[in-house]
């Protein structure tokens, strides 16, 4: 039931991407110039200082969570260690344990408007993440290169028929609604910021989506990654 329950979320999402497309400020593009926000140019200016602290993190890889492993509903594009993720916020929660491990980081999203979700993004080796699309236009998704394989061209995301290969200390962005996957194929891992900040909209279209995201915020497909992450952080306590 709860997998149903999920599903007809997502299919209820998605169709209202072309009411928010309608009513969006910036690009509905796959990918979506650096120069619509403002805030991109600080991103990339502090990235050294999230990569250290990112450095740290992953000096306990045991105690850093797979991506499925905190929200089940990605077990199919989730597999084994291969993506793990440390969480920062979630749909608008700051998770201040996360948080104060890593103060700069957390300095710098609190910064940013319109935060709803924010983790570092850490994929493994010779690894692949099948395509997939996210459920809502709500958000812009950012990703910071913060790790990036020598090899860059090797390690890339394709969003609808772009693709794009991360470089330490730059960002990019995109529409996650449109169907992409990544391929790291190299033999060194690579770590993202991956952020999740509100679509700019109209009056109409910021209503909207407010209403929206307020019903995700209270679905299983938010609470159970919260409360599982709880769990998890008991057992292996950020530090």
């Amino acid at each position: 039931m709860r997998k149903l329950v999920v599903k007809l979320g997502k299919h209820l999402l998605r169709g209202l991407g072309r009411f928010q497309a309608r009513h969006s400020l910036v690009a509905t593009t796959p990918f979506i110039e650096n120069s619509e926000f403002a805030w991109v140019d600080d991103m990339e200016g502090g990235w050294e200082a999230v990569r250290e602290e990112l450095d740290h993190v992953l000096e306990h890889p045991e105690d850093i969570p797979a991506f499925h492993q905190l929200s089940p509903d990605q077990k199919r594009i989730s597999k084994g260690d291969n993506w793990k993720t440390f969480p920062f916020w979630v749909f608008g929660k700051r998770l201040d344990d996360n948080c104060s491990v890593c103060p700069q980081t957390a300095l710098m999203l609190e910064k940013l408007p319109g935060l709803q979700n924010a983790w570092f993004s850490i994929l493994a080796p010779r690894y692949h993440i099948p395509a997939h699309k996210g459920p809502t236009k709500a958000v812009v998704r950012v990703h910071l290169g913060l790790r990036v394989p020598k090899d860059h061209e090797q390690c890339w995301i394709r969003v609808d028929e772009e693709r794009y290969a991360w470089r330490e200390g730059k960002v990019v962005l995109f529409d996650d609604t449109f169907e992409h996957e990544v391929q790291n194929d190299t033999d060194e891992l690579r770590a993202v910021l991956f952020v999740d900040v509100l679509r700019p909209m109209d009056r109409l279209g910021g209503w909207v989506n407010a209403a929206l995201l307020a019903l995700v915020r209270s679905s299983t497909y938010v609470q159970a990654p919260l409360k599982n992450l709880r769990e998890w952080n008991l057992t292996h306590p950020p530090r």
